[in-house]
């Protein structure tokens, strides 16, 4: 009965120990779990971070996609724009050019006109006091015989002047 008694406080005692180990498993499990818990909501809330900061990311790069299209466009319609204003620019231009050579070309007529009329030796006079390039350019208006005559009656150094610009 001795044997049995210290078989049961064996028993007792390793029982004991047994369950104080369980128990300790269990705290030490539970601890654990909790810290994994912990640690697991952590990490949820870092990615619910990252993905609001990548929404939001997101979101710049749209908005500002959407601005540089804006640019792009107001751009474009400027350039268009420009462009038209220059082709404007360059057919008004184009269209006083032509009004000025017309001008020039009446004035320069009406100028042989009055030439044309006048005696030779009249004209000779005037022409002669004009610059050799000025008096090509309305002796060229002239006829022929007309400027021939004119020329005939100028000083004969001043004529040479204004020939040799006309062969010019």
């Amino acid at each position: 009965m001795k044997n049995l008694l210290i078989i049961l406080i064996l028993n007792s005692f390793i029982f004991s120990a047994q369950n104080n180990n369980v128990i300790n498993c269990t705290k030490i499990f539970e601890q654990r779990k909790a810290e994994l818990v912990l640690e697991l909501e952590r990490i949820d809330e870092q990615e619910q971070a990252l993905f609001a900061l990548k929404e939001a990311t997101q979101s710049l790069l749209d908005k500002k996609e959407a601005r540089i299209k804006e640019k792009e466009i107001e751009v474009d319609k400027k350039l268009s724009d420009i462009t038209q204003k220059e082709k404007n620019i360059k057919e008004m231009l184009e269209k006083n050019e032509q009004i000025l050579k017309d001008i020039d070309e009446k004035k320069q007529s009406q100028v042989s006109a009055i030439y044309a009329k006048m005696k030779a030796g009249s004209a000779a006079s005037i022409f002669e006091n004009l610059e050799p390039n000025e008096a090509v350019d309305i002796l060229r208006q002239l006829p022929p015989k007309t400027m021939g005559a004119i020329m005939a009656k100028m000083d004969p150094v001043k004529a040479s002047k204004i020939t040799l610009e006309m062969a010019k």
